[in-house]
């Protein structure tokens, strides 16, 4: 059955954005006219009473639902304590049981160490001064659709859309780019049959280290195991070993950029596992505390040796943070939270791979767990890129009562929080499906 839209924004959010685009900076870059009031669980309401499913998390974020009882508990309690006390300079329990807790969690053999950040930029520029301090190198490599974040070191690896980067030049030095095994959209020629992750690899070795840069003066390699911003690109399957193996011979520091993918979102704690290799270095954020401003990096010890005072951060590690974290992590394991993520998960891709032969404009549908990627195109064949058709298929959605966002050139991507219920999944599917058919009958 369709769904009505609804008339949005009513009264009260046009009011609030009236009076936010009075006073708040204009970088700030809004899907649609969303003005939320309360949320709980993956629904939300807006300021004039109207409900939305949430197949955001706010991108990512709310990893165990909004306001989830456990963790608003957690922060209830150790505000209760002291709500500041910077780990830079002092102790605290909570800095402590969450780093103990994310060791047990670790996609790694040997034993990590833990530093508390306040964002994943802030975990990105981290992560690329441990790499740089343990080697002594100076270079690194990233990769085209990477997202990485905003600030002037995570910029310069950040390479999904110009116009973050346009007008801020230049940024740090020493960053090459590649392409991202993005099989739907390959840049380099490969043969027919051959994994197209190994071409990207074969242009790594033969041009930019034959020609650009020394491996051996290659600092780091960052990379999202999934691409998030780029599309919720799933790289090809003999990518990753053979990457791991490039960085352990020439002596890189492998660093997974799980900000978006890590904590539970793909059905594993780290997207990583499911390529069976071990990063050194992980950055970690949005998911991690449900909410709650916190990042984290984590690298093996025997890679994090740097010096008292090297590293430091005044609310990086914040203790009310570190108790959502704490309650994060108890409620997606004591709920079974990454089991859903995949039971659902693996549902939603049956239902969306449905919807691809119905829709002659979905051209893929990839992802892993709760972290899913619809790409759409205005002709399977070519491929064609359909950036407006998949912005007006979001705001249909939001129109008819959930919440989409899209990313890449022409995607939507699914990223609802880890303990979604099928009934909801359902109801957000069907109202995206509603949303295609009628954004194709205006093609």
């Amino acid at each position: 059955m369709a769904t009505t839209p609804m008339i949005l924004p009513g009264p009260t959010a046009r009011s609030w954005i009236k009076r936010d685009h009075a006073h708040l900076s204009p970088s700030y870059a809004r899907a649609y006219p969303l003005v939320i009031d309360h949320g709980r669980g993956s629904e939300v309401w807006d300021a004039d009473g109207n409900r939305f499913i949430d197949m955001n998390a706010g991108i990512a974020v709310t990893a165990t639902g909004h306001s989830h009882p456990l963790v608003v508990q957690a922060i209830k309690d150790q505000a209760e304590r002291f709500i500041h006390m910077s780990g830079t300079d002092f102790y605290f329990d909570k800095m402590v049981l969450l780093a103990e807790k994310l060791n047990d969690i670790r996609p790694m053999e040997e034993d990590l160490y833990t530093f508390f950040t306040n964002s994943g930029s802030e975990s990105v520029e981290v992560a690329v001064k441990l790499a740089r301090h343990f080697t002594g190198r100076q270079h690194f490599i990233g990769f085209l659709g990477g997202f990485h974040g905003r600030t002037m070191g995570a910029l310069s690896f950040t390479a999904s859309k110009a116009i973050y980067r346009k007008n801020f030049g230049p940024t740090m030095p020493g960053v090459l780019h590649i392409p991202y095994p993005y099989a739907y959209r390959p840049t380099l020629h490969s043969l027919p049959g051959e994994d197209y992750g190994d071409a990207v690899l074969d242009y790594l070795e033969d041009v930019i280290f034959a020609q650009m840069v020394s491996p051996h003066e290659v600092a780091g390699i960052l990379i999202e195991p999934i691409q998030g911003e780029g599309g919720y690109v799933v790289p090809t399957p003999n990518f990753f070993p053979r990457l791991r193996k490039i960085c352990t011979k020439y002596g890189i520091m492998l660093i997974a950029d799980e900000v978006q993918s890590g904590m539970g979102r793909t059905g594993k704690w780290w997207a990583m596992e499911h390529f069976g290799i071990e990063p050194d270095i992980i950055t970690s954020a949005k998911g991690i505390a449900s909410g709650m401003p916190l990042g984290a990096v984590m690298a093996r010890k025997s890679v994090m040796t740097w010096r008292p005072g090297q590293q430091g951060s005044t609310f990086g590690g914040n203790p009310l943070s570190c108790a959502a974290a704490l309650a994060t992590i108890d409620a997606i394991v004591n709920e079974r939270m990454l089991e859903n993520a995949i039971e659902v998960g693996d549902y939603a891709m049956d239902v969306l791979t449905g919807m691809q032969d119905r829709h002659p404009t979905i051209g893929d549908v990839r992802g892993k767990g709760l972290m899913i990627g619809v790409e759409f195109v205005l002709d399977k064949q070519k491929k064609t890129i359909a950036h407006d058709h998949a912005e007006n298929i979001v705001t249909k959605a939001f129109e008819k009562g959930a919440l989409f966002l899209s990313c890449g050139k022409s995607s939507i991507r699914l990223s609802p929080a880890l303990n979604i219920s099928k009934q909801l999944m359902d109801e957000a599917l069907s109202i995206l499906e509603d949303s295609i058919t009628e954004a194709e009958a205006e093609l």
